[in-house]
C-alpha cells in the first residue's frame, strides 16, 4: 500500500487575508479615490464659503457653530454613501462578486471585511476633513460671534460625530448595495427610505411618528453633529445607537440574503 504525502496548503483563507482583498480592491479603484476626495473637497469648500461669508448679527448667528461650519457634509455623505454602494453592488454588476465567493466559499467573511475595511477609510477621511475643515473656517470667523475652539464644550465632540454619523449612514447604503445587488436600485432605495421617507413622514400629525422620525438615520446623524443639544430630538446616545441599529439592520439583511442566494 502506497502512503502519500499530504502537503498543507500554503494559501488557507484567514480574517487577515480576507481583509487584505477587500482593501486591495477598495485603493484599486479610481472610483473610491474619485468619491472620496470629492466628499472631502465639498466639506472643506462648503466650510470656507461659510467662513468667509459671514457677519457677526446676521440670519446664522443662533447656528450651532459646528454644523454651519460643517454644512457641506451633506453634500460630502451622498458621495459616500454612493461609494458604499459601489463597493458591494458594484461587484454584482462587474461579476467579480463570483471570483471573489469562489475564493472564499463562506461568503460571509467577504461582506464583513468589506463593511470593515470602509468603516475605517470612511471614518479616517472624515474625521480629517472634518477637524481640518473646522480649524480653517475658524481662521476667518475670529473675530465674529461664532468664533470656537476645539476646546470648547461639546466641540470635538461634535466634530468627531460629524464623522462617526457620516460613517453609519454610509454603512447603510454599503448594506442595501450588498442587498438589493444594483447600483441605481440600492442608490434609489438610500435616497427615497432614508432621505425622503422621514420628512414625509413629518408632516404627519401624530406624536409617535414625530418620535420616530427623531431616531431615522438622517436625523440621528444631524444630532450626533450638533455641538449643542437640538431641539425635539433624540440624545447624543439614543441617537448613536439608532443609526448603529439601522446599520446592523441593513448589513443583517444583506447577510440573510447572501447565504441563501447564488452569486
Amino acid at each position: 500500500m502506497t502512503t502519500v504525502a499530504v502537503t498543507p496548503h500554503p494559501y488557507r483563507i484567514t480574517p487577515a487575508r480576507v481583509l487584505r482583498s477587500e482593501w486591495h480592491k477598495l485603493r484599486s479603484l479610481r472610483s473610491s479615490w474619485i468619491t472620496l476626495g470629492s466628499a472631502a473637497a465639498l466639506v472643506l469648500a462648503v466650510g470656507i464659503v461659510m467662513g468667509t461669508t459671514y457677519t457677526s448679527g446676521g440670519g446664522d448667528s443662533d447656528v450651532d457653530t459646528v454644523i454651519m461650519v460643517l454644512y457641506g457634509t451633506a453634500l460630502g455623505t451622498l458621495c459616500t454613501v454612493v461609494l458604499g454602494i459601489l463597493f458591494t453592488a458594484g461587484e454584482y454588476s462587474t461579476g467579480m462578486i463570483r471570483a471573489s465567493l469562489t475564493a472564499v466559499p463562506r461568503r460571509l467573511p467577504v461582506l464583513w471585511a468589506k463593511a470593515a475595511v470602509f468603516t475605517l477609510t470612511v471614518f479616517t477621511t472624515m474625521l480629517l476633513t472634518s477637524l481640518m475643515t473646522f480649524v480653517v473656517a475658524q481662521f476667518f470667523l475670529d473675530d465674529t460671534d461664532q468664533a470656537a475652539s476645539l476646546t470648547d464644550p461639546g466641540v470635538l465632540r461634535a466634530v468627531a460625530g460629524n464623522a462617526v454619523g457620516t460613517t453609519l449612514l454610509s454603512l447603510i447604503a454599503l448594506g442595501l448595495g450588498a442587498l438589493l445587488r444594483s447600483v441605481p436600485g440600492a442608490i434609489g432605495a438610500f435616497i427615497g427610505g432614508v432621505m425622503v421617507l422621514p420628512e414625509v413622514l413629518s408632516m404627519l400629525p401624530y406624536d409617535a411618528v414625530e418620535t420616530a422620525v427623531r431616531y431615522f438615520p438622517t436625523q440621528a446623524a444631524g444630532v450626533l453633529g450638533s455641538a449643542a443639544p437640538l431641539p425635539d430630538a433624540a440624545s447624543n446616545g439614543g441617537a448613536l445607537l439608532a443609526l448603529v441599529l439601522w446599520a446592523a439592520a441593513s448589513l443583517g439583511a444583506a447577510a440573510a440574503l447572501l447565504r441563501r442566494r447564488d452569486a
